[in-house]
């Protein structure tokens, strides 16, 4: 299976091992485009979900992925530690709002759905246990906006119930779900939205970057074996 990595930010991708001395092999709408692995491709889109989804669009139509497993940080709705590793089995964005027509909060347009599956999470569980990797399951809450503490946290709590918030991986979802691509996503905590020291932690988040480096592209390797 031909599996790409897609991360948001550079800091993320150059977590990778040797990742900072990896060659360009080819730009397209101003994204690098890297082979991390014999036949893995890997990129940084930017953040928020326009980046996302133009990065992932390039990624299944120029590249030809069969799987895109999106990657990074993410602040934490639970008391899950610094690095903790998550693979993700659903997702919402929470910034979409279409109520005032009669619409269910969140769900997305073209593709009817408030919802978004990921490819098999269970199996990815597995690939990481096999390399000795301890992870959770969870749900991601995705929207253009870095989340912290304050009423707006509380109520995508309240009404999505994320283990995770972030700003790129429904996009992707939403992109590989319209392309017949298989979606993944693993993330690492970063920082805990209703901790006091937020701030603190996320700015310091190497912790996260190292837990995601040491992991991800091993998970790719793993994924590209499967049929």
């Amino acid at each position: 299976m031909k599996v790409a990595l897609q991360f948001a930010m550079p800091a993320e991708l150059h977590a990778l091992p040797g990742a900072r001395e990896l060659p360009v092999i080819e730009t397209v709408s101003s994204i690098p485009f890297f082979e991390v692995a014999p036949g893995i491709l890997a990129c940084a889109g930017g953040v928020g979900k326009v980046n996302a989804a133009a990065a992932a669009e390039i990624l299944c139509l120029r590249f030809g992925a069969e799987l895109i497993l999106n990657a990074g940080v993410a602040g934490c709705c639970a008391d899950l530690p610094i690095g903790a590793l998550v693979v993700v089995d659903t997702l919402v964005q929470h910034d979409v709002d279409t109520t005032a027509v009669g619409d269910p909060i969140g769900l997305v347009s073209t593709v009817n759905r408030t919802e978004f599956p990921s490819w098999d999470p269970d199996a990815c569980l597995s690939l990481l246990k096999k390399q000795g990797i301890d992870a959770v399951k969870g749900r991601v809450a995705t929207g253009d906006w870095f989340a912290v503490k304050g009423e707006r946290a509380r109520w995508i709590a309240d009404t999505f119930h994320p283990l995770l918030v972030e700003m790129e991986a429904c996009a992707v979802a939403q992109v590989c779900l319209r392309n017949d691509v298989k979606f993944a996503a693993l993330k690492s905590v970063s920082d805990h939205l209703f901790f006091d020291n937020q701030a603190e932690e996320y700015f310091d988040f190497t912790q996260a970057l190292e837990s995601l480096g040491r992991v991800v592209l091993p998970l790719a390797q793993a994924l590209s074996e499967l049929s």
